[in-house]
């Protein structure tokens, strides 16, 4: 894959936050991006914002098998092969276990896990026919060691994982790869609302003693999207300050 100029990638969840900042890292070494978010508005937002040209902003609910197959058809036909594809989006309903209802549940998966499971499905038959691809699944850390409050979330995180690896094996052979970035506690509008005491408790429990950047996802991204990670798949890598060692 050629990252000057050509290449093409599609990020979900692209419109803020972990998912806009990696939209801007492939924008700034000349990749084209597909940004996908639930609101059109902010999606076209997102894409105007970005730097260089041929970027586009859809809406898409990618729990929905039939709107991610017509998006990906509709990237296609706008911008041409995807040659990127990242998993961002996702959503959290978190509660304890036994106060968690069944449609928190089911959203939290729907959206975090059979989402990816659609946009992959949808990209995979362009990808295999062109004999390369690199596929990104944003996870957590909270799907490798759990957490407390966040079953359904960690249950969609350590899904995703076990997606990873599945296809990984599967698209190897022709060329596809398929690798995990686990961030850890990131600055973001979720971690926002926590307030400055869950922060400082938060901050505490990583060796490198703070939150990380959207910026510190965004670089390892742009890093398995481009020929450098040619030969890294199947991979799970965290980006958590040291938390989980």
């Amino acid at each position: 894959m050629d990252e000057q100029g050509s290449s093409v990638a599609l990020v979900t969840g692209g419109s803020r936050g972990i998912g806009l900042a990696v939209a801007h890292a492939l924008a700034e070494v000349g990749w084209r991006v597909a940004v996908i978010g639930r609101d059109h508005a902010r999606a076209v937002d997102a894409a105007q914002s970005l730097p260089g040209e041929g970027h586009i902003g859809l809406a898409c609910d990618v729990a929905d098998a039939g709107q991610a197959a017509a998006t990906v058809a509709a990237v296609e036909s706008e911008l041409g092969q995807i040659d990127v594809l990242v998993n961002n989006a996702g959503i959290t309903r978190d509660n304890i276990l036994l106060r968690l209802k069944d449609e928190d549940w089911d959203e939290v998966i729907a959206t975090n896990l059979k989402g990816a499971f659609n946009m992959t499905k949808a990209v995979t038959r362009s990808m295999m026919k062109a004999r390369s691809g690199s596929i990104i699944n944003i996870t957590s850390v909270v799907g490798i060691i759990g957490n407390a409050g966040q079953a359904n979330y960690a249950a969609s995180k350590a899904g995703l994982i076990g997606l990873t690896k599945s296809v990984a094996k599967e698209l190897a052979s022709r060329g596809v790869r398929c690798n995990a970035v686990a961030p850890g506690f990131i600055s973001t509008d979720m971690t926002a609302e926590l307030g400055a005491d869950a922060v400082e408790r938060l901050q505490s429990a990583i060796p490198l003693g703070r939150l990380g950047e959207p910026a510190d996802i965004a670089g390892l991204v742009r890093f398995l999207a481009g020929d450098e990670a040619r030969y890294i798949t199947g991979q799970v890598i965290a980006v958590d300050g040291g938390m989980v060692m």
